[in-house]
């Protein structure tokens, strides 16, 4: 198993950005602490090529997000104040899941990404705490340079990704899964291959099962050669941005149902973090962790 991580916030984690960016900092911390990991097992990426970027996403946007070009109000929608930093630090968190990808297809195992599901960037554009899609930019490099034919994008954070949705509309080699909050951000909605839309306060019985069924669908419908796990924690009912009413051990027991289906279809796996707003980072920090121990259980 490899971790990636964001070296720019283990070190500092810049004036304005504190939350929800604490996690980057503790969730390392925490698994070197409780011994899931080794320093040996965490890679710190570089930037990424910019060709793998233009791959999936507008030249025009990519290079005014680079010159510093976008707009006091693209900025807003995109959750951030822009700076060289931040820059910095998206285009090390889409090498970073780029490189999990890589390691993942060549082991044929699992590859982990403390940061990234930056599900909300669209092809020309960012949006909620997302400036570029590295899942969509990670699957895009896998189709052009490896054996994989066709890949799975499961996306259980509880806001759909919209954005991944717009990319791949017209992509057949990339099923999107989205299973979601009905009434969670974004008010509009893309159209994924397969969209499931929660009620407000669903619980685990009701979210386990309703996972454990589609999943089955997707496997009578489509058959990946690999899969990207978009695994936000803020399903959980302690979630201040949420609004659904999953447990820390429903959470755990979503993970689990995905690890087993990947391991039955015996293809790889690449984990990006996604979301998390808990009030008391704990709860964020435990959830994510627990994901990294799942994965060194059913992976190595």
């Amino acid at each position: 198993m490899r971790v990636f991580f964001d070296p720019i916030y283990i070190h500092q984690v810049p004036d304005g950005h504190k939350f929800p960016m604490e996690k980057y900092d503790l969730i390392p911390r925490q698994l070197l602490y409780e011994g899931v990991i080794t320093e040996e097992q965490m890679i710190s990426p570089e930037v990424i090529d910019l060709e793998h970027v233009l791959k999936v996403h507008d030249e025009k946007y990519v290079q005014r997000l680079l010159n510093g070009e976008l707009t006091p109000r693209e900025q807003r929608v995109s959750g951030f104040v822009h700076s060289p930093q931040l820059i910095e630090r998206e285009f090390r968190i889409m090498e970073g899941t780029r490189l999990a990808a890589q390691y993942a297809y060549e082991t044929k195992s699992i590859g982990l990404n403390v940061a990234g599901g930056t599900h909300h960037a669209f092809s020309n554009r960012g949006e909620g705490f997302c400036l570029l899609n590295d899942q969509a930019i990670a699957a895009k490099w896998l189709l052009q340079h490896t054996e994989v034919k066709k890949v799975l994008i499961i996306d259980l954070d509880v806001h759909q990704g919209n954005g991944t949705a717009e990319i791949f509309s017209n992509e057949p080699a990339v099923f999107t899964f989205s299973m979601h909050g009905r009434n969670n951000y974004p008010l509009q909605k893309e159209q994924s291959d397969l969209d499931i839309p929660l009620e407000d306060g669903c619980e685990d019985e009701t979210y386990l099962n309703l996972l454990k069924d589609t999943l089955q669908q997707i496997e009578n419908q489509f058959t990946p050669d690999f899969i990207f796990y978009q695994c936000g924690v803020d399903i959980l009912k302690t979630d201040a941005l949420g609004k659904l009413g999953v447990s820390m051990e429903g959470c755990k027991q979503r993970d689990e149902l995905v690890f087993q289906f990947a391991k039955r279809l015996d293809v790889p796996v690449v984990c990006s973090m996604g979301g998390g707003y808990s009030k008391e980072i704990k709860y964020i920090v435990d959830a994510h962790v627990n994901t990294f121990k799942l994965g060194q259980y059913y992976f190595g």
